[in-house]
């Protein structure tokens, strides 16, 4: 059996897996959270933060998740709760302006309603072209289980009712949460087989890699 060099060359330069983002809401995640615990169990995880945590703003909170993609090596799968869903769903909007095609999967969970934070700037929501899953809640006072799951469907989501689960944050007794990094797990599974098979294919013009494992 022999290993073809030019596919060990293509492992070794691989960016899988992923690298997590945070994107917290109103207020900011504190240490109890349950993104904070997600961000542990993550190597080299990343968090987008914003200038003033108490002043939500949907433009602005997108530019600071616009300014991490663009900053930072890809590829990325964010985990945004509360009004960073908002700001995540609105920076993904505005492909053009961000590194979409580094992002390969988003989780939402607990998005806030965009009607309660209509002072807070119009919000550009847009159906996305990589996995992604809302998490709502039917005791969630940011967002009511009809809406959330219209979120979904708006963009494209899949939808999990998570039942009585509040606003899903620390207060809800969300801290550590391993169904949290069950749903990445899960989005990054989806991701895999499109990201491993664009890295593979050969540049233009440059012939076809061979298989990985030949006969001796």
């Amino acid at each position: 059996m022999q290993l073809r060099e030019g596919h060990m060359r293509s492992c070794s330069k691989s960016t899988w897996p992923p690298r997590l983002v945070t994107a917290p809401g109103l207020h900011g995640s504190e240490g109890a959270h349950w993104q904070t615990w997600l961000e542990r169990q993550f190597a080299r995880a990343l968090r987008v933060e914003q200038d003033d945590w108490d002043a939500p703003h949907v433009e602005r909170w997108a530019q600071k998740v616009r300014d991490l993609l663009a900053r930072e090596r890809g590829p990325f799968v964010i985990a945004a709760h509360s009004f960073g869903c908002l700001a995540t769903a609105h920076a993904l909007a505005q492909a053009a302006q961000t590194r979409a095609a580094d992002v390969v999967g988003v989780l939402f969970v607990a998005p806030a309603n965009p009607r309660k934070f209509a002072f807070a700037g119009d919000f550009d929501a847009r159906r996305l072209n990589v996995p992604s899953i809302v998490v709502g809640s039917e005791s969630d006072p940011w967002m009511t289980l009809a809406d959330a799951r219209e979120f979904a469907q708006r963009l494209g989501s899949a939808f999990v009712n998570l039942g009585d689960a509040g606003h899903i944050n620390t207060a809800a007794g969300y801290g550590p949460w391993p169904r949290a990094k069950y749903f990445v797990d899960t989005l990054v599974h989806c991701a895999a087989p499109l990201r491993l098979r664009d890295d593979d294919a050969p540049a233009s013009g440059a012939p076809a890699r061979q298989p990985l494992v030949t006969a001796a």
